[in-house]
């Protein structure tokens, strides 16, 4: 099934299934946040119910709303599992290098905003920079499961808190998160202004006949630029599942319902890897006016196009210096 929330003309937010190129509203006017704390079971069965029911005075076609973000995360973690996109971008910095020894130890992530995420047909307002990107990535959502509190999980109890799947795409100022990067802390302004999350959340049983044997979702991933294919992938070119990401994140720590977790970008997956390989801006930065396409076999495809920056921003003073550097 699909999970969404949406936005009617008159402005009222519902959230419910996609069923037959129509959204059917949750009764009562409940929040997505209702389906996924009572868990998987429990959804599926509500959504069979209201489905069955054909009740279509309630039902709208999906042409009339704006579909939103089909969750307000609880948090946001973003990883980087595939191999092949880091190998792109450590050569950003240094031509010659290559992967970290520390990278293959486990599966890496940083937290991100949950406040800016934004939807499909929804415009994307970067901060001021010279090199824009987008990252094709796909996420899971957490559910509840009874008895179960998210902490310290095993893979196979991991992958029994997936309430479904959307797709991720983590918006990047490039300089501005090279810059930061500098200060050996994790990427802050570059970053955090927009992530765009949907359309919907593909149910996890709806994506279980994906699993290979090793336990990664054999689902083909696609990126267009302005209508022009950029890239592609396929999720099981992963380095760890995701189950293992879940229990990694998990591991002396929690997570919980409402949480999602991404995958990270793919190979060929943003602009940023490209750049690395081949030592110049070439494909150029995104710009005000261009459109980025992702699909994913399977879930769907989001599609936002590029907007001016905002025309002002507050001014914050460099640090005020307390060592004095000797000449």
């Amino acid at each position: 099934m699909k999970v969404a929330r949406w936005q009617r003309l008159d402005g009222t937010i519902e959230a419910g299934f996609v069923h037959d190129g129509h959204v059917i509203p949750l009764p009562d006017g409940r929040p997505v946040d209702a389906l996924i704390v009572a868990g998987l079971p429990t959804a599926l069965a509500l959504g069979r119910e209201l489905i069955e029911a054909d009740e279509r005075g309630g039902w709208r076609p999906l042409d009339t709303v704006r579909l939103l973000p089909p969750v307000v995360p609880s948090s946001v973690r973003d990883f980087v599992t595939f191999e092949e996109h880091v190998e792109g971008m450590v050569k950003l910095s240094n031509p010659d290098a290559r992967v970290s020894d520390a990278w293959y130890d486990a599966p890496t992530f940083y937290f991100t905003n949950p406040h800016t995420m934004i939807g499909t047909n929804q415009s994307v307002v970067p901060p001021r920079c010279a090199e824009l990107d987008f990252e094709l990535e796909v996420a899971v959502v957490i559910g509840a499961r009874r008895e179960c509190d998210g902490r310290n999980l095993t893979v196979e109890r991991a992958e029994e808190q997936i309430f479904g799947y959307a797709i991720f795409n983590d918006w990047s100022a490039r300089d501005l998160q090279a810059r930061e990067m500098q200060v050996s802390l994790g990427p802050c302004k570059g970053k955090d202004f927009a992530s765009t999350l949907g359309p919907w959340i593909v149910t996890a049983d709806e994506m279980a006949a994906r699993r290979d044997e090793r336990g990664f979702l054999d689902v083909e991933v696609s990126v267009d630029i302005n209508g022009e294919r950029f890239g592609g992938d396929n999720l099981t070119h992963m380095a760890w599942t995701f189950p293992e990401m879940i229990a990694y994140a998990s591991r002396d720590s929690r997570v919980a319902p409402g949480d999602v977790l991404a995958s990270g970008t793919t190979a060929r997956g943003c602009l940023a890897e490209t750049w690395g390989r081949s030592g110049r801006v070439d494909p150029p930065a995104l710009k005000a006016g261009d459109t980025v396409r992702i699909v994913v076999d399977g879930i769907g495809e989001i599609v936002n196009t590029v907007a001016p920056p905002r025309d002002s921003q507050v001014a914050i003073p460099a640090a005020r210096r307390r060592i004095v550097r000797s000449a």
